[in-house]
């Protein structure tokens, strides 16, 4: 894996901010890891494609995951922190290729799967969506879609098997608003989170390179080859 040089963040950024979040996420991941190029990302489990992403953000951005949400009760803004060393950690084991439930059995979920549900508006339909297209055969022992007699238990009973194999699918963070008392989980989506950490940067850069090369009359190649620290004592000087 590469760590994104600040021409590198540039780049990546203007190619990727008019797509999708989820193409976002593999565009970095491809950028990164110039090795999977040749790959479908989009196939890759979302276990494995969040551990990319996690990787990239600790090499290019730190260790720690900062950021905000609101409370769902209250909309009182609760601070979140989390340490990307932990979520390596927690999805260093080999996952599984597939898991049974019933006598059914069904592949981990992939960012295509997200892309096909990603604009139905109703979360059970989008869960039962997501477990038939991860359906590779079912209790008869070829593909099919699943039975309509199943409870939401069993639904959630796969649900559970999934997350179970592949724990980096989905992060969970668990908030306690001080202000209400209301105590809920959030998902944190690591393309979008990445990616905001990514448009953060590019857009600091380029505020940077403005004001240098207004100053001196450099070139944003002449600007991005120094270091931040060089980079920040020129800016000094000409806010002086």
């Amino acid at each position: 894996m590469q760590s994104l040089s600040q021409a590198d963040c540039l780049a990546l950024w203007e190619s990727g901010r008019a797509l999708h979040p989820l193409d976002q996420g593999l565009l970095a991941v491809q950028t990164a890891f110039p090795e999977s190029r040749h790959e479908s990302l989009a196939d890759w489990p979302l276990g494995r494609r969040n551990r990319a992403l996690a990787e990239l953000h600790c090499a290019s951005f730190g260790r720690w995951l900062r950021g905000w949400t609101a409370c769902e009760q209250c909309a009182g803004q609760l601070e979140f922190q989390v340490d990307g060393h932990t979520l390596l950690a927690s999805g260093a084991e080999r996952v599984p290729e597939r898991i049974a439930y019933a006598g059914s059995e069904f592949r981990l979920p992939t960012s295509r799967d997200l892309a096909v549900i990603s604009n139905e508006s109703d979360t059970s339909a989008a869960i039962l969506q997501l477990l038939q297209q991860c359906l590779i055969a079912n209790s008869k022992g070829s593909a099919g879609t699943l039975c309509d007699a199943w409870s939401d238990d069993a639904l959630e009973a796969i649900g559970e098997r999934m997350s179970e194999a592949d724990p980096l699918a989905e992060i969970l963070l668990h908030f306690d608003c001080p202000a209400c008392g209301c105590a809920f989980e959030e998902s944190l989506d690591l393309p979008s989170f990445l990616w905001a950490q990514m448009e953060s940067r590019a857009r600091r850069l380029l505020l940077d390179v403005h004001e240098l090369a207004s100053a001196y009359g450099w070139s944003e190649t002449e600007i991005l080859s120094l270091n931040a620290a060089r980079r920040n004592a020129y800016l000094e000087m000409v806010r002086a």
